[in-house]
């Protein structure tokens, strides 16, 4: 049995392949396979690793409906055509729960990050700009006792959850389609309507998955209905927030900061004005980009590709 992985993936998952003695041809060029490339390579092929934002869509998937099974690196499935995948029978599976603390993390260390100007303030330094000591100038905002407002608290948005309200004691209310009832005990979360979310929220965390329902889900009108000291924080997909919007509601004052490890598009062009404002703190997507969770992620690759060669249901399936 053959695989192609279209990056690279740790080494313990190749390991696991190896073992159960599958054949493994890696993409290796420093760049982004092609959606033409992606499926030549796949025609001689009995399963694939998406690795990165590669499109598995019907024209994708059509071109290769011999596949035994496709495993992605990531717990998102917004770039899969999931009805055409199951119209053809062939099985997708991803990475849940392994990324929830490392994503948490990233999260966390940005909201931090914005809090504080802290990514500015470094850049200063570079540009050899520390001045004398000014008691007012670049000042922060603390975070203690602040509202923090959840979109999507699923597993990461309840460990990001945990991680504010006990560092910072901040109370927690969240908007999701249906209510967590096991997360509301577990961190005395409120549930809310997403306008609520937006009013009363000190901090909004984005941990939803981008559907036609969130793409653009933060545009002006919801920054409008924002705190005018609010911190935007979105670590999900960059589809989700409407970036052009974002820029302008942060020029304007219209809310206080933004951290950013997701973007529209990705990867983001050097001259994007949110690089250069005080208040911004961008990261170049490594939400789970820990070598535990990069090894745990492999893992679950590796098992859902091994299970659907051997034709059994995939551990890790999102159908």
């Amino acid at each position: 049995m053959k695989v192609f992985i279209s990056g690279n993936i740790a080494q313990v998952g190749l390991k696991q392949l190896e073992e159960n003695h599958i054949e493994i041809t890696q993409w290796q060029e420093d760049r982004q396979i092609s959606a033409d490339e992606l499926t030549e390579a796949c025609q001689d092929q009995d399963a694939l690793v998406s690795v990165g934002p590669n499109k598995i869509d019907s024209k994708f998937l059509n071109a290769c409906k011999h596949l035994k099974v496709i495993a992605l690196h990531s717990v998102g499935f917004d770039q899969v055509d999931v009805e055409e995948a199951r119209k053809l029978s062939i099985p997708v599976g991803n990475t849940p729960g392994v990324l929830s603390g490392a994503t948490a993390d990233t999260a966390f260390l940005l909201m931090l990050a914005v809090s504080r100007k802290a990514f500015y303030l470094h850049k200063k330094i570079i540009k050899g700009d520390w001045q004398n000591y000014e008691p007012t100038p670049e000042l922060g905002i603390e975070l203690n006792g602040k509202i923090l407002g959840v979109l999507g608290l699923g597993k990461i948005g309840l460990e990001m959850a945990k991680k504010c309200a006990g560092a910072f004691q901040m109370p927690v209310i969240y908007h999701n389609r249906s209510r967590n009832e096991d997360a509301e005990q577990e961190v005395d979360a409120k549930y809310v309507s997403f306008d609520e979310l937006l009013e009363q929220s000190d901090v909004i965390s984005v941990h939803t998955a981008l559907t036609e329902e969130t793409k653009d889900k933060f545009s002006m009108e919801a920054f409008k209905k924002m705190k005018p000291k609010s911190i935007f924080i979105n670590t999900a997909r960059g589809g989700i927030h409407n970036e052009k919007d974002l820029i302008q509601a942060l020029e304007e004052k219209i809310i206080w900061g933004a951290g950013l490890d997701v973007t529209n598009p990705e990867p983001m062009k050097k001259d994007n004005p949110l690089l250069n404002m005080d208040n911004v703190a961008v990261l170049p997507h490594i939400g789970s980009a820990t070598e535990e969770t990069r090894d745990a992620m492999a893992k679950l690759i590796a098992e859902n590709i091994i299970a659907g060669l051997e034709g059994e249901k995939l551990p890790y399936p999102i159908w």
